[in-house]
């Protein structure tokens, strides 16, 4: 068990900086500056998994269009051989405008989702046995139980869903031994007004409770005993595109180690926090020994 598994559609991004604000209907604004970059999602973690040095397997759907094409460059430049699940002719990547102002960001996506197959089921469990750890993705459940049953670890990170709640998500939450929902999202499963109220909720699920906090860190609670492990302070802020998607990987990274939760955490908040010093989801990512280096700095802030 000696490689870190995921299945997801790639995300392609059309990045417009440096814009005064979101233009109206009818209006045409010009940007100061405009990148086209591999988006966040499974792959993105993944990738930055791969430059902690962490072996990685990634299955996604790939097309004959010409955002696949860029995004089999970008895999091929961070050294990466993803398994294609996809056989149609179509755009099975998702690509996202993303307008980024001096106060916030907004974004426009387009989707056209393929439906998960038997086939495509056997492919991902098949590329995923043996991980030690692997990320679940919404329609491969049977896939994740029979992983779960031979010993895989279970991660499970999901986006805003208006329609999320303990109900709907009950099924994957019960199988996954790890939920890393931000603030929002844990008020919206969980029907509470407090991150702490949605941690204890959680704590059903979950011997080990994650809330991502944004700029004030994260809260976690261990079998029942919540604490905040801080943001890092040595990084200045310019994006938060992928910050969530490098926090799972510097948590994957110490789930992966065999290091103990709040010292995971705290990779996790590194990583998050150099991703937000670059524009897009991997213009910044840290070393292996740039991850160890500024964890011994920060140790205090798990330090009982």
């Amino acid at each position: 068990m000696c490689f870190v598994a995921g299945t997801s559609n790639t995300n392609i991004d059309l990045i417009y900086q440096g814009l005064p604000r979101v233009p109206n209907e009818g209006e045409e604004l010009y940007a100061k500056d405009f990148s086209v970059q591999l988006g966040g999602g499974v792959p993105a973690t993944l990738i930055n998994l791969g430059r902690l040095g962490v072996p990685t397997r990634i299955q996604t759907t790939l097309g004959s269009d010409m955002f696949s094409d860029f995004a089999r460059k970008m895999f091929q430049e961070n050294g990466v051989a993803p398994l294609n699940l996809y056989e149609g002719n179509g755009i099975p990547v998702n690509v996202t405008t993303a307008m980024l102002t001096p106060g916030d960001r907004t974004f426009c996506s387009y989707s056209d989702n393929p439906t998960v197959t038997d086939e495509m089921r056997d492919k991902v469990y098949q590329a995923s046995t043996g991980a030690r750890v692997a990320l679940m993705q919404f329609g491969y459940l049977d896939v994740y139980q029979k992983l779960h049953d031979e010993g895989t670890t279970l991660v499970f990170d999901t986006g805003w869903d208006d329609e999320m709640s303990l109900s709907s998500y009950h099924e994957y939450l019960t199988l996954a031994d790890y939920y890393t929902p931000n603030q929002k999202e844990a008020l919206k499963i969980t029907g509470e007004a407090t991150p702490e109220d949605a941690a204890r909720v959680l704590g059903r699920y979950f011997e080990r409770v994650i809330v991502k906090l944004d700029k004030d860190g994260c809260l976690i609670s261990e079998h029942g005993s919540p604490r905040i492990v801080p943001q890092i302070p040595c990084y200045t802020h310019r994006d938060s595109i992928g910050a969530g998607d490098a926090f799972l990987a510097g948590l994957i990274y110490g789930i992966y180690h065999g290091a103990d939760f709040a010292r995971s955490v705290l990779y996790g908040n590194i990583t998050g926090g150099k991703c937000v010093t670059g524009v897009g989801c991997l213009s910044a990512s840290c070393t292996e020994d740039e991850l160890l280096q500024t964890a011994q700095t920060y140790l205090h802030f798990i330090e009982e």
